[in-house]
């Protein structure tokens, strides 16, 4: 007869390896058809202020009114937003910690980086593409050039005497190389922290131009401070509808554009990914949320799950070739 307190061990490990997984699941389940049962935070890479921040707040508040749930903002920058990426590819995969990336950490950085303390493509489950911010060709206003064919030519005629300022292995200093390399033009990268110092000296007359950001830019070339002279994007934007883009300034095929998507740890349950998506999206689509991104100045974007790890992989093999040829690197 056996004994009854084996009999209880026996009776714990078949409940441990046939009944408890089946539990788990079910529990998982009822999480997932639940959710969110608590608030939600959306780490931001960069200081607070700027503008992946003001996107990550608008965007914020808007799902936590769709979700029922607090959104709170959690800023952790530094090094090319790899700190913060970092921090929500190591969080638990629930869906209770999202990551509002750019095409920094999310694209360009592991060509930039020696070594990630992370893997952009294995460490996130794609959500969607929320917006972007095309760069735009802005230079001092006493640079005798009223076109990028003038800029061409100016930067052909002086090799090595224009400056351009960026931070060093960002996208706009990026965005800068592919020009110079599709220009056929040698321009001398003056290296900033952020990218307001390099406007200031813009402004000032140190720097001869810039690609900057429209979030950032845009309020100067408004006041007539810089001189656009075109826009990144592959379509003419609706604020600058004068300015050409560099495609049709005589450079086809060129688009270069800061992105901004929210992703989530990694093996985040594919409901919660699908639920996170349909709310974005319906936001991205809201007349009034629309119009308040594009007087910060982004193009308000929207996408599938599957259509943002696309576009993740288009660009990473983008950068990397840029990275490689312009010699770039952030250690």
């Amino acid at each position: 007869m056996l004994n009854r307190s084996f009999v209880s061990i026996l009776a714990a490990l078949f409940v441990g390896t046939s009944v408890l997984p089946g539990l788990a699941q079910s529990a998982g389940t009822a999480a997932e058809a639940s959710y969110p049962t608590k608030p939600l935070r959306i780490v931001v890479p960069l200081s607070a202020g700027g503008p992946t921040d003001t996107l990550a707040r608008i965007i914020g508040q808007q799902l936590s009114e769709k979700l029922g749930q607090p959104v709170i903002i959690e800023n952790r920058p530094g090094a090319g937003g790899n700190i913060g990426a970092e921090v929500v590819a190591k969080a638990a995969p629930d869906g209770y910690t999202l990551f509002m990336g750019t095409s920094g950490p999310l694209s360009i950085n592991q060509s930039l980086y020696s070594k990630l303390q992370f893997d952009p493509e294995k460490d996130f489950a794609p959500v969607v593409l929320v917006a972007s911010a095309p760069f735009v060709v802005a230079i001092n206003p006493s640079l005798p050039a009223r076109s990028v064919k003038d800029l061409i030519a100016l930067a052909k005629s002086k090799p090595g005497q224009l400056n351009f300022g960026a931070v060093s292995g960002s996208a706009a200093h990026l965005a800068t190389e592919l020009f110079k390399s599709m220009a056929g033009i040698d321009m001398v990268h003056v290296a900033y922290k952020g990218a307001a110092p390099a406007t200031t000296d813009l402004i000032a007359g140190v720097l001869q131009l810039s690609f900057a950001s429209t979030p950032g830019v845009m309020p100067n070339v408004k006041a007539g401070k810089l001189t656009a002279l075109a826009v990144t994007s592959s379509k003419r934007l609706t604020q600058l509808p004068d300015v050409p883009t560099l495609a049709e300034s005589g450079l086809a095929g060129y688009e270069a554009s800061v992105w901004y998507g929210l992703v989530a740890p990694a093996r985040t349950p594919r409901a919660i990914i699908v639920r996170l998506n349909t709310e974005i999206n319906k936001i991205l689509q809201d007349p009034d949320i629309r119009h308040k991104l594009m007087s910060n100045d982004f193009e308000p974007a929207g996408s599938t799950p599957e259509q943002f790890g696309t576009y993740i992989k288009a660009e990473t093999a983008k950068w990397r070739q840029v990275v490689k040829s312009s010699g770039a690197k952030s250690d």
